[in-house]
């Protein structure tokens, strides 16, 4: 008889979430974590009074009403709407583009000027017809001015190379909106939990048994012993001791600070700079997620960085080859019958936290 029925490894959201609805349904479970705390990256640390978004801002949005609900039984949430400002060499612009942008830019003040604007901007660059990289993809689609203002510095800071280096498919689209509406998110839900993403892991998980500062991977063979299955949220390729090779991925890095006696630095959550010669890609003021009218403030400053063993891997490097390498490991994990893979490391991609939350579910679902 084992100890427990399932093993978890990672407390991050989707860890996390099935924990608790195995836990609701009476299985025994063991989670652990590598990590000295639990919540994987929307970890928060409260300091001044300030819940200081550990791993980079996390801002809750979606369109699922089923995942909304979801979380606001365990925790309500406050009504903050995303709407980040562009810094470009002093100058301040709206984000995402609208009519607030666009009357920034070139002084329109009507959608159909905008519009006009827009459609001379992209002709000059009608000649593309197979954009070869993503500059040559933004500028059939934006023009110059957006793109030089606002997508050619940030997006070469994020992915650490000239945009002229990286394929045309990582800029799909890019949605103007003519109207005067800073509301970064489509989706009709957004906000932060009051107090918050603690509160929603700490209610999650509560009950469950949690064990901390364990690396999964060092003790894989003791660990999965304890259990009938384990649900692993880690990086694949490190599951299988990269034998199809290593998986590609960007890294962050923060630097917060605290500002004593400054109770407010920029006004706004955050501010993304979107010129090559800023190192970070923005600043993060965490108080007005919450609107804290604390006397200090505490912002952080965050740094795209190259990935390596030790660091965090954030945002996968889809090109063909990494999906082909990934296509390989999920190859072997349906072999691994009595392992469970889940989340944006076990899956290789970048997934909103209704997305996450959503996936959780439906594997718990499918085990029944």
């Amino acid at each position: 008889m084992k100890q427990y029925d399932y093993l978890i490894v990672g407390s991050g959201l989707f860890g996390a979430v099935f924990a608790h609805e195995a836990h609701k349904a009476g299985k025994r479970c063991l989670v652990i974590e590598k990590r000295p705390h639990t919540g994987g990256n929307i970890y928060c640390e409260e300091v001044a009074g300030i819940n200081v978004h550990k791993y980079g801002a996390h801002i809750f949005h979606t369109d699922n009403k089923e995942v909304w609900q979801y979380v606001n039984r365990l925790v309500e949430f406050n009504r903050y709407t995303n709407s980040p400002v562009a810094n470009y060499q002093g100058k301040l612009y709206n984000l995402p583009f609208n009519m607030n942008t666009f009357y920034q830019l070139w002084g329109v003040r009507t959608p159909a000027e905008a519009q006009a604007k827009l459609q001379e901007q992209c002709a000059a660059y009608a000649h593309i017809s197979q954009p070869r990289n993503l500059e040559e993809q933004a500028l059939r689609l934006c023009g110059n001015d957006i793109y030089q203002y606002l997508v050619k510095g940030y997006t070469e800071k994020q992915w650490g190379c000239a945009a002229t280096e990286l394929p045309a498919f990582i800029i799909k689209r890019l949605p103007f909106r003519f109207t005067f509406d800073n509301n970064y998110f489509n989706d009709p839900y957004q906000g932060i939990p009051y107090g918050g993403y603690n509160r929603l892991i700490g209610l999650l998980l509560e009950g469950v048994e949690v064990r901390t500062g364990i690396d999964y991977l060092e003790h894989r063979a003791e660990l999965s012993a304890l259990a009938h299955r384990t649900l692993y949220t880690g990086c694949i390729d490190a599951y299988f001791d990269y034998a199809c090779g290593h998986l590609e991925y960007r890294s962050l890095r923060f630097e917060h600070k605290l500002l004593e006696g400054v109770a407010n630095f920029q006004g706004n959550a955050v501010v993304n700079y979107t010129d090559r010669e800023t190192p970070y890609t923005r600043i993060i003021e965490h108080k007005h997620f919450e609107f804290g009218q604390q006397p200090d403030t505490v912002i952080t400053y965050e740094y795209p960085d190259s990935y390596a063993p030790g660091k965090e891997p954030y945002y996968p490097v889809n090109t063909s080859a990494n999906n082909e390498i990934f296509a390989r490991y999920q190859s072997m994990a349906r072999q691994t019958p009595d392992v469970l893979f889940g989340g944006r490391l076990a899956q290789y991609t970048y997934a909103d936290m209704d997305d996450t939350i959503a996936a959780a579910l439906s594997l718990w679902r499918s085990q029944q």
